[in-house]
C-alpha cells in the first residue's frame, strides 16, 4: 500500500458531515497496525500510538465532505435539495449517490440548451432550480427515500500526469493519506511524545470534531492537516502554492510562531520541500479550534495545495501528500520533553 493506493480507498468511501461513521472501517483497515482505533460518540476517529508518554502531539484531518440533503419528493424520480459546501454551478450534469434505505445512483439533469428561452440561459444556476434524477417510479421512490436523506458526490478516481490524481472528497482525505503516510515513517520509531492521529467529524459544518478531540485528548502540540487553495488557472492568484512544491506551511496568529520555525528548520534540515502561506486571520480550517482549546494549545497548520476544491475533480499531487506525511514524522521523532519548555515560551 502506497499514499495514491490510500488516497484513493479514502476517497472513494462517502462519508458526509454527520456520518463519518461510514468511513470508520476504511478507516480501521489502513491504519491497522498502526495504533489503538476507536471512535467516539460524535464519529471522531482516534489512532493512537504510544510513545514514552512524555507529552501529546495531535494531528488532525476532517473526515467529512461536502454533500446535498433530500429536501422534498417530487413525482417521476425527481428528488429537490440543499447543497452544503458546493456551488450549484458545479452540479449541473453530476452523478450522485442518495443515501436512502439503500445506495440509489442518480444524476442532476438540466434544461437542453434547445429549450431554455433566451433569459433562462442569461441566468445564473440557484441550487432550489436542480433536481436529483432517480429514475425511479413514485411508489419506489417513496419506499426508498425520505427528506433529510444524505446525498454524495459520485466521482471515481483517476490518475493524471506528473504523479497528480483527481477525485472528489481529496478534501480532506488528502490530509488522513498524511497522517497514515506519517503513522508508517513513525511505525518502528522511538519518540517521546505519544501521538494521536485524529480523523476529525463535521469540520465541513463549524470544525466541531475538532473541538471535542482537541477538549478530549487535551495535546500539548496540535497540528491540523487539511487543503488549501493552489495560485494557478482557477486558484487563488495572490497565494504562490504550486501542486508538487510540497507542504504549505502557514504563518499567521492561528500558528505557534516558534513550532512554526522549528518545522521549517527540520524541512531545511531533511531536504523535505515545503511552502509558505500566510493567513492573518481566520485560516478556515480545523486549527482555528484546536488553538483556543481548554487553556490554549500550541498549533501548526500544514496544508496540500489543490485544485478545483469542494468539486468533483478535486486535483492534488501525491508527492505533496508523502511529504507532509514526512516532514511531520520528523518533527515528532526530534521533538523531546526537555525541548517543550524553550518552545512554549516567548
Amino acid at each position: 500500500m502506497n499514499e495514491e493506493l490510500v488516497l484513493k480507498e479514502l476517497c472513494t468511501t462517502d462519508s458526509p458531515s454527520g456520518r463519518e461513521d461510514l468511513i470508520y472501517n476504511k478507516i480501521k483497515e489502513l491504519f491497522n497496525g498502526l495504533g489503538e482505533i476507536s471512535i467516539n460518540n460524535m464519529n471522531n476517529i482516534y489512532i493512537h500510538k504510544k510513545g514514552k508518554d512524555k507529552f501529546k502531539v495531535m494531528l488532525m484531518a476532517h473526515s467529512d465532505e461536502v454533500f446535498l440533503m433530500v429536501t422534498d419528493i417530487l413525482g417521476n424520480g425527481f428528488l429537490k435539495f440543499n447543497a452544503i459546501g458546493i456551488d450549484p454551478k458545479t452540479l449541473v450534469s453530476q452523478e450522485v449517490i442518495v443515501h436512502g434505505r439503500k445506495e440509489i445512483p442518480g444524476v442532476i439533469g438540466i434544461k437542453p440548451p434547445h429549450l431554455m428561452k433566451d433569459e433562462e440561459k442569461k441566468q445564473g444556476i440557484k441550487a432550489e432550480q436542480l433536481l436529483i434524477d432517480t429514475g425511479l417510479d413514485d411508489e419506489n421512490l417513496k419506499k426508498q427515500v425520505k427528506i433529510g436523506d444524505y446525498v454524495t458526490l459520485s466521482r471515481q478516481f483517476y490518475e493524471l500526469l506528473n504523479n497528480n490524481v483527481t477525485c472528489k472528497a481529496i478534501d480532506d482525505r488528502a490530509g488522513i493519506a498524511a497522517m497514515w503516510s506519517c503513522a508508517n515513517e513513525l511505525k518502528q520509531a522511538q519518540h517521546d511524545a505519544d501521538v494521536y492521529f485524529v480523523c476529525s467529524c463535521q469540520e465541513e459544518v463549524g470544525h466541531r470534531g475538532a473541538k471535542m478531540a482537541a477538549y478530549d485528548i487535551n495535546p500539548d502540540i496540535g497540528i491540523a492537516i487539511d487543503v488549501t487553495f493552489d495560485g494557478g488557472e482557477f486558484g487563488d492568484k495572490d497565494r504562490e502554492n504550486k501542486l508538487g512544491g510540497g507542504p504549505s506551511i502557514c504563518v499567521g496568529p492561528n500558528v505557534h510562531c516558534k513550532l512554526r520555525e522549528k518545522i521549517i528548520e527540520i524541512a531545511d534540515k531533511h531536504n523535505i520541500p515545503y511552502q509558505i502561506e500566510v493567513e492573518p486571520g481566520n485560516t478556515g480550517t480545523d486549527a482555528w479550534d484546536i488553538q483556543i482549546a481548554r487553556e490554549g494549545i500550541a498549533t501548526l497548520l500544514i496544508s496540500i495545495p489543490i485544485k478545483y476544491m469542494h468539486t468533483t475533480v478535486e486535483v492534488v499531487n501525491v508527492d505533496d501528500i508523502r511529504n507532509t506525511g514526512l516532514l511531520i514524522a520528523e518533527l515528532i521523532k526530534e521533538l523531546s520533553q526537555d525541548e517543550l519548555e524553550g518552545l512554549f515560551c516567548f
